[in-house]
């Protein structure tokens, strides 16, 4: 059974960083792309950011670039993201998910494995 769960989220100020960290179990997704979206109450989940197989490549929404950093460690199977400069509106909970396939994508549609979710919340 394939899991995908996400840790590290929590609560904190605006200015301060957390890094989430995504644990696969089940099977290796060492050569599949994996991302991060996100959810805020009342919307849908969007994109938050991508990377392939190897980590040599990595996409991000706008809204993130230059403040998040998505990485992964095949050999542990984990999937990363360090998050700087928080703001309030980056408050969300947080979704690790995973592709059967090799190709960087932004659609929700693309991703196969989903995991629970960490909620992350930051205060003015």
């Amino acid at each position: 059974q394939v899991q995908l769960v996400e840790s590290g989220g929590g609560m904190v100020q605006a200015g301060d960083s957390l890094r989430l960290s995504c644990a696969a179990s089940g099977r290796s997704f060492g050569g599949n792309v994996m991302g991060w979206f996100l959810q805020a109450p009342g919307k849908e989940r969007e994109f938050v950011a991508a990377i392939s197989w190897s980590g040599g490549s990595t996409i991000y929404a706008d809204s993130v670039k230059g403040r998040f950093t998505v990485s992964r460690e095949n050999a542990k199977n984990t999937l990363y993201l360090q998050m700087n400069s928080l703001k309030p509106e980056d408050t969300a909970v947080y979704y690790c998910a995973a592709q059967r396939g090799p190709w960087l994508s932004r659609g929700r549609n693309d991703y196969d494995y989903w995991g629970q979710g960490a909620q992350v919340t930051v205060s003015s």
